[in-house]
């Protein structure tokens, strides 16, 4: 796959109810006809599909395109296949009712090697914004940080465990276990790509506060 076509793709999975050629056009920098051409070829391996279409204002509608379900497993997933593994030993040796816990505190250790790596991290907005980072190297491609009225939120639009958070919700402690712990907050999660959102965004409160 070409670096143009993995842009696209990117583009994609950010734009989630879909992006019509003329705004892929604008984002990648090329014509519209070279969208067309890398459009056909990711259709054609079954990565982007012709999704629903938008008025645009007198004209013929817009056609939008999207992500497959294999073009969503095209993006980076580092640490799902270990995930699975986790996630089998943990059921296996917890039982169903302790699994949440159980992937909590595995995030929360996570976190702790992690954070040991960057000492200097003092205020909660550093913690946040070195998480959103951090985040971001290990495939969620996480958006850095942004404070609206004072709350720390962190976006990020490819959930690496996709497949798996459809089908055991449980994983999702991993990720709370892993923000809690780094930044020291108390975590809320407003919206989950699993469960139909557009993003997974976290909610972040410095638990001195």
């Amino acid at each position: 796959m070409g670096e143009r076509q993995k842009q696209l793709l990117k583009l994609l999975r950010s734009g989630r109810n879909g992006l019509s050629v003329e705004e892929l056009s604008k984002g990648l920098e090329i014509t519209r006809n070279a969208v067309r051409q890398h459009l056909s070829s990711l259709e054609a391996a079954g990565l982007v599909a012709a999704g629903s279409t938008r008025p645009s204002g007198g004209g013929r509608p817009q056609q939008l395109y999207v992500l497959t379900e294999s073009g969503m497993e095209m993006s980076p997933r580092q640490y799902s296949w270990l995930a699975q593994l986790v996630l089998a030993s943990v059921k296996q040796e917890e039982g169903l009712e302790n699994i949440g816990k159980r992937m909590n505190e595995i995030g929360a250790n996570v976190a702790r090697q992690i954070r040991s790596q960057y000492p200097g991290l003092s205020t909660h907005e550093e913690k946040v914004e070195k998480l959103a980072e951090v985040m971001d190297q290990l495939g969620y491609s996480a958006r850095k940080a942004t404070y609206s009225q004072g709350e720390a939120v962190i976006e990020a639009d490819n959930c690496v465990f996709h497949s798996m958070a459809k089908r055991d919700q449980e994983i999702c402690h991993l990720d709370r276990g892993l923000m809690e712990t780094f930044t020291d907050s108390k975590v809320e999660q407003s919206e989950c790509m699993a469960r139909g959102g557009n993003v997974c965004r976290f909610r972040l409160k410095a638990k001195e506060e």
